[in-house]
């Protein structure tokens, strides 16, 4: 039943420009929103390294832009929620938004979920996932220094990402089914100029294939039938980097509103849906461009008719949801830190101490931090990092290892409790960059009360018996891979069978050369009884532990 004290004028599902956009008009017109992502605020655009056509930005990271979008809605009051949507129930004046840590109930419900990349159907492309073929340049180029590449693909992020995977490829072929590129000149040119880029039209990638990693590629020129084979010198291997395009997330409402023949959400000039309460703004929706600037202008629109629905509601109900407090909310109900601690002086900024202290409070039992060391400044680091989380709350402490045998996986930091039993969670490496968030989601985990967890996922947890060694190989320069971390080191927290540790392959390059891993993420179950790439949710990492 829902009450004015839990009841949101607003859930948002998706926290990409479209979705911080739609809540920061929202919160600023005094409604109660909340945005709910499953992955990283931001979306899509926090892997571009520069937007320069963002008016007003003259030049901007993905990142740096998107995190200034989420910081001026927090400042109007706009709540965040770092949770997986699995549901939707779009009946009646209140409706409910099912995620991973609990149902949210509201009048209104926007999905920006955006869009993922679209795989191609090439012969060889899921057999050879994490072992040749990768989807995002930003997490899995750097394993290809010294080998030539394949771009697949004709559009903006084909280019693009093709000028970056030079900085390790020594040469990059893109093979684009169209006769040009699709996306803006300027991009185009700098791809088409590169002495390190070829680029051939109207090709069409058949095959690749190989052992334990992509030898060969077969593409066919689809203006003349020519087929041409290629295959690596002996002992090397190829790349192949795909990005034809993307597939709207609209599962949650696919049943229920109208989409067009690819998935897409159509919408109404005022982006209202078929559905009474659904909105849509962004990349899901069907539209002529897809960028920035339009997500943001979509997602202000759908905002303002938003804001007009729930004042009617509010009306014919009699509930009004709390107003939401500017300047002060600092997601009281994230128990996450969203922001990457910073190197130098106080190593963690206003904001994410904020954040921090609201982690802390929550956290149920203390932890210890037991530090493994070596000589070099990765360690240092380490314990720089750890001895500033210390001494953020009564709740952590820091010991070092005077322990030979763990000394060979330094740097790393094992969660112990106090009474020196494990948790099952241990880093190797330093938990910056995109992992800083998932360490301390993983403390909340250990310490309790943890994440809520659906009861099918905690009965599949209960019901693991035998020992569980579970490898996470990471780079910090991943955006797929927090999600997979955190759902490992959640089993790990809740199961005394699991263990979850967590490696930085830039620290362990043994383990990428032992286990063959050419993208991330990477889980190592039992110490290669198992293994498999790509981003994995709780779900997901249970199926492939049982």
């Amino acid at each position: 039943m829902a009450n004015e004290q839990t009841l949101y004028d607003a859930v948002i599902v998706g926290g990409g420009p479209a979705g911080l956009t739609a809540a920061l008009y929202l919160a600023r017109a005094r409604y109660r929103v909340i945005v709910v992502e499953q992955d990283h605020f931001g979306g899509q655009i926090t892997i571009t390294s520069e937007i320069v056509n963002y008016p007003g930005v003259p030049s901007a990271s993905g990142k740096e832009l998107a995190e200034s979008m989420r910081s001026q809605a927090e400042a109007f009051g706009a709540e965040f929620l770092l949770a997986e949507a699995v549901g939707v129930d779009l009946e009646g004046d209140v409706k409910t938004v099912r995620t991973t840590r609990g149902d949210l109930q509201c009048f209104a419900v926007l999905l920006a979920t955006g869009a993922h990349p679209r795989r191609v159907g090439f012969a060889g492309e899921d057999a050879f996932q994490g072992r040749g073929v990768a989807y995002c340049a930003t997490c899995d180029g750097e394993f290809f220094e010294g080998r030539e590449v394949f771009v697949v693909g004709g559009g903006y992020a084909a280019a693009e990402e093709s000028v970056f995977l030079t900085k390790y490829a020594t040469h990059a072929t893109i093979l684009m089914v169209t006769d040009d590129f699709t996306c803006a000149s300027s991009v185009a040119d700098e791809a088409r100029a590169h002495e390190k880029i070829t680029v051939l039209p109207h090709t069409q990638l058949e095959e690749v294939s190989g052992d334990d990693a992509v030898r060969c590629v077969r593409y066919r020129d689809t203006a003349t039938g020519e087929v041409t084979k290629r295959c690596a010198s002996e002992g090397d291997s190829f790349g192949v980097f795909v990005f034809a395009g993307y597939e709207p997330a609209t599962e949650l409402v696919r049943e229920a509103a109208e989409v067009d023949e690819f998935g897409y959400i159509v919408t109404d000039r005022s982006q209202r849906t078929s559905v009474e309460g659904l909105y849509a703004a962004g990349d899901v929706c069907v539209k002529a461009l897809r960028q920035v600037v339009t997500a943001t202008g979509e997602a202000a629109l759908a905002a303002t008719e938003m804001e007009r629905y729930v004042a009617a509601m509010q009306e014919r109900t009699g509930l009004v949801p709390v107003r939401p407090v500017r300047a002060t909310a600092r997601a009281a109900s994230l128990p996450v830190a969203t922001e990457t601690p910073r190197e130098g002086d106080g190593l963690f900024d206003e904001a994410t101490r904020a954040q921090l202290d609201t982690v802390f409070g929550r956290m149920e039992n203390s932890l210890v931090l037991r530090l493994s060391l070596g000589e070099g400044a990765a360690s240092e680091e380490l314990r720089a990092y750890m001895e500033e989380l210390a001494r953020l709350t009564d709740k952590l402490s820091v010991e070092v290892s005077q322990d030979m045998g763990e000394e060979a996986e330094a740097p790393c930091v094992r969660v112990r409790r106090p009474d020196g039993t494990a948790t099952g969670l241990a880093f190797h490496g330093v938990p910056g960059g995109h992992e800083f968030t998932s360490f301390v989601l993983g403390l909340y985990n250990a310490a309790g009360p943890g994440q809520p967890i659906d009861d099918e996922s905690r009965e599949a947890i209960a019901a693991i018996s035998r020992p569980v060694d579970l490898k996470v190989l990471v780079s910090l320069s991943c955006t797929m891979c927090p999600d997979t971390v955190a759902a490992a080191q959640r089993i790990a927290a809740e199961s005394p069978h699991v263990r979850a540790d967590v490696y930085d392959l830039n620290h362990f390059p043994d383990l990428k050369e032992r286990f063959n891993v050419m993208s991330v993420p990477c889980v190592v179950v039992n110490d290669g009884e198992r293994v498999s790439f790509g981003k994995k949710n709780l779900g997901a990492l249970l199926d492939l532990v049982g």
